[in-house]
C-alpha cells in the first residue's frame, strides 16, 4: 500500500523546533512526509534538519524545480495538510487566500483535510482578526486546534502555546481515519468528564474506582479532530492534555458536579465518561486515622453523592442539548443499561462490562450504546477512539 501522503508546513515562530518531534511520530508511523517551510521558519529550524528527518527534498519557494510545478502538485497529492506551528500572519494569509510563497500555494490547491496547530503570544490569538481569521478558516472545513496555555517566549504565559506534538499528531492520527468526511462537530461545543473522583477519608486515604480517564480523553481528541470545541472536566488522571481541549481539574464528585454544570451552560452536547462515585463519606477526619491495638476500626458512615447525569438530564442547559451518559456493569449488562438508561432520563447510555482486566485502563474495549429511542448500537472490541468515534456519530445526528 502506498505511504499516507502529508504535508507538514511550518511557519515563523519559536515553536518551530516542536514540529521535528511532530513529524519525526509521522514518519516512524509509516507517513510519507513532506516539509514545506516558511521563509521566516528557515531562521529557526534549516532546510537540511526537514530534508534529513523526513527523507524528502525541502523548499520554500514556487520557483524551486518549477518543472514539477510544486505549488500545484504537493497540495494535489496530499492526504492531510498540517500546519505547526500556525503563525497569526500564516492564519491570515490562509484565511485570506494569499500565495506568496509554497505554503500558501499549497494550501489553496489542497483538496484533502487541513489541520492548523497555531502558536503565538496571548494578545495576538485573543486579537479580533485573529479570531475572525480563524472562524473563517473552520467555516470553510480546516481544523483549527486550540493553543494551549502555558509559558509563551520571555516570562509571559498564557494561551497561545503550542499543544504538545504528540497530541497534535493524534488529532491529524483522527483526521486522517476519517478521510473527507467533514469536521461535522464544528461550531459545536461539547463537554466531556473524564477519569475518576476521590472521596478524601483523611488527609492520605480516599475512597476512588479504577477509571484511567483513558475513554473520556478519547471522546475529547476526537471531538477536536471533527471541528468541536471542547471543555475536559478531568478527574484525578495522569495523561496529558489533548490537543485543543480546554481542561478542567477536579477531584471530587461535587466539584466535578460544579464544573460540568458550569461547562454545560452553553454547550450542544454532555458526554459523561467518567466514573462518578456515588457516595462520599459523612465525615473527614482533619488528621490520619491511626490504628489503635486491640480495637477495630469504626465504621465509615457514607452519603449519596449528587447524581450529575440525572441532574443535567432532566434540567438541560438548552433545548437540543444531546446527554449521553457512561454505565460500568458487571452482571446483566444490558438489562442493567436499559434500567439506567430510564432512571436518567439521558438520550444515550453507553454499556460496557468492567472487571479488573476489563475496560479500566485498557486501550481497547467494546460497548453497546443504547438509545432513548429503543435503538442499540453495537462496538466491537477495538481502540477506544472507535467507540469515540461511534458515539460521535450519534450525537450528530440527535443535533441535526
Amino acid at each position: 500500500m502506498d505511504k499516507p501522503k502529508v504535508v507538514l508546513g511550518v511557519s515563523g515562530g519559536i515553536a518551530a523546533y516542536k514540529a521535528c518531534e511532530l513529524l519525526r511520530r509521522f514518519t516512524e508511523s509509516g507517513h510519507d512526509v513532506r516539509v514545506v517551510p516558511t521563509a521566516s521558519a528557515l531562521h529557526f529550524v534549516g532546510a537540511a534538519t526537514w530534508s534529513a528527518l523526513s527523507g524528502n527534498p525541502v523548499a520554500t519557494e514556487v520557483w524551486d524545480d518549477v518543472h514539477e510545478v510544486p505549488h500545484v502538485r504537493i497540495g494535489q497529492q496530499a492526504d492531510l495538510v498540517v500546519v505547526a506551528p500556525a503563525t497569526a500572519d500564516l492564519l491570515a494569509k490562509a484565511a485570506h487566500g494569499l500565495a506568496g510563497d509554497l505554503l500558501t500555494n499549497t494550501l489553496l490547491t489542497a483538496r484533502c483535510p487541513v489541520v492548523f496547530a497555531p502558536a503565538m503570544h496571548t494578545e495576538m490569538w485573543e486579537h479580533p482578526a485573529t479570531q475572525e481569521n480563524v472562524a473563517t478558516l473552520r467555516r470553510r472545513g480546516a481544523v483549527v486546534v486550540e493553543p494551549a496555555v502555558g509559558r509563551l517566549t520571555g516570562v509571559d504565559t498564557g494561551k497561545g502555546r503550542l499543544p504538545d506534538p504528540a497530541e497534535i499528531f493524534e488529532v491529524c492520527r483522527r483526521v486522517l481515519a476519517r478521510g473527507s468526511a467533514a469536521p461535522d462537530l464544528e461550531g459545536r461545543h461539547v463537554v466531556v468528564s473524564a477519569g475518576g473522583t476521590r472521596e478524601p477519608l483523611d488527609p492520605v486515604r480516599f475512597l476512588g474506582n479504577r477509571s484511567s480517564g483513558k475513554q473520556g480523553y478519547a471522546l475529547a481528541r476526537t471531538a477536536a479532530a471533527r471541528g468541536a470545541r471542547v471543555t475536559l472536566v478531568a478527574a484525578n488522571t495522569g495523561l496529558p492534555d489533548p490537543a485543543g481541549v480546554d481542561v478542567v481539574r477536579v477531584g471530587t464528585a461535587v466539584q466535578l458536579r460544579e464544573a460540568v454544570l458550569k461547562a454545560a451552560a452553553d454547550a450542544d452536547a454532555v458526554v459523561m465518561a467518567a466514573a462518578v462515585a456515588d457516595f462520599r463519606p459523612a465525615a473527614y477526619a482533619a488528621g490520619k486515622i491511626k490504628k489503635k491495638d486491640g480495637q477495630e476500626p469504626a465504621p465509615i458512615v457514607l452519603v449519596r453523592n449528587p447524581d450529575v447525569l440525572a441532574e443535567i438530564s432532566a434540567d438541560r442547559a438548552r433545548p437540543g442539548q444531546v446527554i449521553v451518559g457512561f454505565a460500568a456493569e458487571t452482571d446483566d449488562v444490558l438489562a442493567n443499561g436499559r434500567a439506567k438508561l430510564a432512571r436518567k432520563g439521558c438520550d444515550l447510555l453507553v454499556v460496557n462490562e468492567v472487571g479488573e482486566r476489563k475496560t479500566f485502563g485498557a486501550e481497547e474495549s467494546e460497548a453497546v450504546v443504547l438509545g432513548a429511542d429503543g435503538s442499540e448500537t453495537p462496538v466491537p472490541y477495538g481502540p477506544k477512539e472507535d467507540l469515540a468515534d461511534t458515539v460521535w456519530d450519534l450525537v450528530v445526528r440527535r443535533l441535526g
